[in-house]
């Protein structure tokens, strides 16, 4: 895959190259419109200003101190807070109802119904 990029890279850059010298080449043989450089006009000086001499130099800067790398502080040593063991919470003012088995219901009185076997219907 590394190939592939390297290759199209190459192959940019010599496009560049090649159009950009093509471009240079096309106004090479054309005359500068520009004056050589002794025909030109000297750009006009500006108006010379007085010397202005300083009575004295700056005093150089203060040499600089070395910085030294401080550690950082220590902890202060204060004892982590006494644990307080607290008390379980008071049993609820009212205690659960208390569960009553249920007894199982009475037979019914009436035998159940017999069972009628259905015959299949011709209609199926």
């Amino acid at each position: 895959m590394a190939n592939i990029w390297l290759s199209r890279l190459i192959f940019i850059n010599l496009v560049l190259c090649l159009v950009i010298n093509n471009v240079a080449a096309d106004n090479y043989h054309k005359p500068s419109k520009a004056a050589p450089p002794s025909y030109r006009k000297k750009p006009e000086t500006p108006s010379q200003r007085p010397y202005h001499s300083y009575k004295s130099q700056p005093p150089p800067p203060p040499p600089r101190r070395p910085y030294v790398y401080k550690s950082p502080p220590t902890p202060s040593p204060s004892p982590p807070p006494p644990y307080v063991y607290k008390s379980p919470p008071p049993p609820s003012p009212s205690p659960p109802p208390p569960y009553y088995y249920k007894s199982p219901p009475p037979p019914s009185p009436w035998p159940p119904p017999p069972y009628y076997s259905k015959s299949p219907s011709p209609h199926n």
